[in-house]
C-alpha cells in the first residue's frame, strides 16, 4: 500500500516538474493546435473566395480589353475597319470596269456583342462604278422605297427594283416617281495600306443603312 502511494506521488511530481521546466505537456498543446487549424481554415477560405472573384473580374473586363485591342489596329495596314466606320472592300480600283458598268460587291464586317466576336460576316451589298479614271462611286443596293434589293438591268442600262418598279439612272438618280428619293450614295475613300491616298487602289466605303420610305436620307 505504501509502495503504491509513493508511486502515485512520484508521478504527480514528475508531471509538475515537466510543466515547470517548459517541456510541452499534452493538455497545453490543444490551444495551439486549435489556433493553427483556425488559421489554415481562414487562409483556405480566403483563397477559395478570391478565385471566383478574380475570374468574375476578368469575365467583365474581357469585352473592354478586346475593344481596346481592336481599336489599337484600326485603320492600319491589314485592318478591315477604321475608327470612322470605313470598311475596306475585297476589291481594288483596277477590278472596277472603266466603261461605267456597275459591279455588285458584298460588304463584310466584324460583328460583336458583349462577349462574342464574329469575323468577316456579310452585312450587305453595294454597287460600285467608275468612268475612265474618274472617282469610284458607291450606292447602297437597298431600295429607298421599301427596302428591296436594287438590281442592274444591262439591257436598259439602269438600276431597277423588281418589288415595286423603282428605277434609277447609273448616277443613282431616280427616274420614276415610285421611290421617295435617289439611291443612297455612300462615302468612298481611296487608300494605300490603309492610309488616305487619292491615287491608291484600296477601296474603303462607309457602309450605312438608311430609313426607308422617306424623302430625306436618314442613317439608321
Amino acid at each position: 500500500m505504501t509502495e503504491t502511494h509513493n508511486t502515485a506521488e512520484a508521478a504527480v511530481e514528475g508531471h509538475a516538474s515537466c510543466c515547470q521546466g517548459g517541456t510541452a505537456c499534452g493538455p497545453s498543446d490543444t490551444p495551439r493546435r486549435g489556433l493553427l487549424i483556425q488559421g489554415l481554415t481562414a487562409l483556405i477560405s480566403t483563397a477559395l473566395l478570391a478565385i471566383p472573384a478574380t475570374l468574375g473580374g476578368l469575365f467583365f473586363l474581357d469585352p473592354i480589353l478586346r475593344k481596346k485591342q481592336a481599336a489599337g489596329g484600326a485603320g492600319g495596314a491589314g485592318a478591315r475597319k477604321d475608327e470612322q466606320g470605313f470598311l475596306r472592300l475585297d476589291v481594288n480600283r483596277e477590278a472596277i470596269p472603266a466603261d461605267g458598268t456597275p459591279v455588285s460587291i458584298t460588304v463584310y464586317d466584324d460583328i460583336e456583342d458583349a462577349w462574342n466576336r464574329f469575323r468577316n460576316v456579310p452585312v450587305g451589298s453595294i454597287w460600285l462604278r467608275k468612268v475612265g479614271d474618274g472617282p469610284i462611286l458607291a450606292f447602297s443596293s437597298v431600295c429607298p422605297h421599301l427596302g428591296c434589293s436594287v438590281n442592274y438591268r444591262r439591257a436598259e442600262n439602269d438600276f431597277f427594283c423588281p418589288c415595286h418598279t423603282s428605277a434609277f439612272g447609273l448616277d443613282g438618280r431616280k427616274s420614276n416617281e415610285v421611290p421617295p428619293r435617289d439611291m443612297d450614295a455612300l462615302e468612298v475613300s481611296m487608300r494605300t495600306e490603309g492610309r488616305e491616298d487619292a491615287a491608291g487602289s484600296e477601296i474603303w466605303v462607309k457602309f450605312q443603312n438608311f430609313r426607308r420610305a422617306t424623302a430625306e436620307k436618314i442613317p439608321v
